[in-house]
């Protein structure tokens, strides 16, 4: 899982995302107590989004993101691009899923014309794509100057009090959580893999900044293993 690089890790994680597309919503709510809708709000906040914006969300998944951008500004234009087409479809059948212009998506190669929109968001990508740096110049190319980038994603969580208590639930009870209710338990292992391997918040904003990003901020939630970033172009 983590262990496997470039191409590789790419097919994998393309693969685990395929099987667990049905539930992948339930399952959020399920190990996030709900706190991932809040996580959403906030992520639209630092977007400041405008009447009329041209927006994509990318690791789009079944639309989250999407979805709460259309509801919280009338936009011009909302784009949902993701690499793996099985979460896309999910997305597709949900209520206002045809509003969404979807888009079969690599990070690393977006299939856009430069600066062609005014905010880019992403959930849960930057962790899983394989190589940042390039993954935020993409983000940097098609969004116009003065467009606004915001990240959700999970961060390692700190050295503290708190870390046994939240690594017994990142390696043991969420596992056993995604097994029961999508049967794959491999896939849920690989998320707190995949949060201890990733970089730290302040790492990240590094690379935003070195991609030529200004303003960049970022917030930590839920105990420190969330952070969300923004920067503008």
């Amino acid at each position: 899982m983590t262990h496997l690089s470039g191409t590789e890790r790419a097919e994998y994680v393309q693969g685990m995302f395929a099987r667990i597309a049905g539930r992948y919503d339930l399952m959020n709510r399920v190990m996030t107590f709900g706190q991932d809708v809040g996580w959403r709000k906030i992520v639209l906040e630092k977007a400041m989004l405008s009447p009329g914006d041209s927006f994509l969300d990318l690791g789009t998944g079944t639309g989250d993101i999407a979805f709460a951008a259309m509801q919280h500004t009338p936009l011009d234009l909302c784009v949902g691009g993701d690499f793996t087409v099985e979460m896309m479809y999910v997305g597709q059948d949900r209520p206002g899923g045809s509003d969404v212009k979807w888009s079969g998506t690599d990070a690393l190669n977006l299939p856009f014309s430069d600066e062609q929109f005014d905010v880019v968001t992403s959930g849960f990508l930057m962790r899983n794509v394989i190589d940042v740096d390039r993954g935020f110049e993409e983000q940097f190319r098609v969004l116009k100057d003065g467009g606004r980038v915001v990240v959700l994603d999970t961060t390692p969580p700190a050295d503290n009090m708190l870390k046994p208590f939240i690594n017994f639930h990142m390696h043991t009870v969420i596992p056993a959580i995604g097994k029961i209710l999508t049967g794959a338990g491999d896939a849920y292992n690989y998320l707190p893999d995949s949060t201890q391997g990733f970089l730290r918040a302040e790492q990240l904003a590094i690379r935003m900044r070195n991609v030529g990003f200004r303003d960049v901020g970022f917030k930590r939630l839920n105990f420190g293993t969330i952070a969300i970033h923004w920067g503008v172009k």
